[in-house]
This record gives structure tokens, C-alpha cells and sequence, in this order.
């Protein structure tokens, strides 16, 4: 048993690894496939699992998890934005940053701290030039991979 985490749930791209606390979703994490299934062992864990499913199934479910408390405030409004994006569309780290009156690199480092991948979409968040980096990683690999199912399981199309 994993005990860094409360369950790890298959996904489409990979794993998705959550953790619980007092009752709230703590965190959720993207982990490659070789990471070991961990069955959901609370209601709280199948309840996330459920609608992580029916979100894989159709990408306008709705999530209605409780999430625990996090980020500064300056991510939280970054948070805010992202979670108004709506399914099939993108914005930008500069819109985001204009928005608010800030820095798209400050905005891009925001998404990156996001605690909570797919429920609030930061993979909706791409640069001016391109798909922009994921999960704090720029390089391709896994997390751009992940970005990629996302957004193309969401309809949107990068070149």
C-alpha cells in the first residue's frame, strides 16, 4: 500500500494519485502508469474516483469534491480565473496576467502549484506560442503528454 497517497486511480494518460485530509481533497497528482493502483478506501476517495471517471467518460462532468483550503492569495486568483475557462477552450498565461495585473511567468508558476489538476484546469492555460508548460515541467514528456489527452479529450486543438 502506497501511503503517500489514499488511493491511486487509473486514468486515461496515466495514474492519478489522491490524498485526503479531515475530510477534504488535499491533493491530487498525475503520476505515470507504472505507478501501483491503490484502491479508493473512504467514501471520500470513491467519490473522487466516480467523478473522475464520469469526467474521463464525458468532459463536461461536473465536479462537486471538497477541496481543502490552499495556495497564497495570488494563486488562489490565478486558481480563480483557470476554474472560469470554460470546457473546449484555452486562455493564456499573458490574458491571465493582464487580467489581474500581473506577470505571465508569475501566472505560469501559479498553475504550476495547482493542487488540484482537472478540477481546476490549469491545462486550459497555454502560452501565446504554443501549448506552454505543464505541472511546472517544460520539457515534453509525461505531464505535456497528459496536457495533450486533456485538452484534445476536451476538444481543443493545438498546432
Amino acid at each position: 500500500m502506497n501511503r503517500h497517497f489514499d488511493a491511486v486511480l487509473p486514468a486515461p494518460f496515466g495514474k492519478v494519485g489522491v490524498r485526503i485530509a479531515e475530510g477534504m481533497v488535499r491533493e491530487l497528482v498525475y503520476l505515470p502508469d507504472s505507478m501501483p493502483d491503490q484502491a479508493p478506501s473512504c467514501a471520500l476517495t470513491r467519490k473522487v474516483a466516480r467523478q473522475l471517471d464520469a469526467y474521463y467518460a464525458n468532459p463536461d462532468a461536473v465536479f462537486t469534491l471538497p477541496l481543502a483550503p490552499a495556495g497564497t492569495a495570488f494563486q488562489q486568483q490565478v486558481w480563480n480565473r483557470i476554474s472560469a475557462v470554460p470546457r473546449g477552450a484555452v486562455t493564456t498565461y499573458g490574458a491571465i496576467a493582464r487580467n489581474i495585473g500581473s506577470a505571465p511567468r508569475a501566472v505560469g508558476q501559479a498553475c504550476g502549484a495547482n493542487w488540484y489538476p482537472i478540477v481546476i484546469p490549469c491545462h486550459r492555460v497555454v502560452s501565446a506560442a504554443g501549448i506552454g508548460g505543464f505541472a511546472n515541467h517544460d520539457a515534453d514528456g509525461f505531464f505535456l503528454d497528459v496536457k495533450r489527452w486533456l485538452l484534445r479529450h476536451e476538444g481543443v486543438m493545438l498546432t
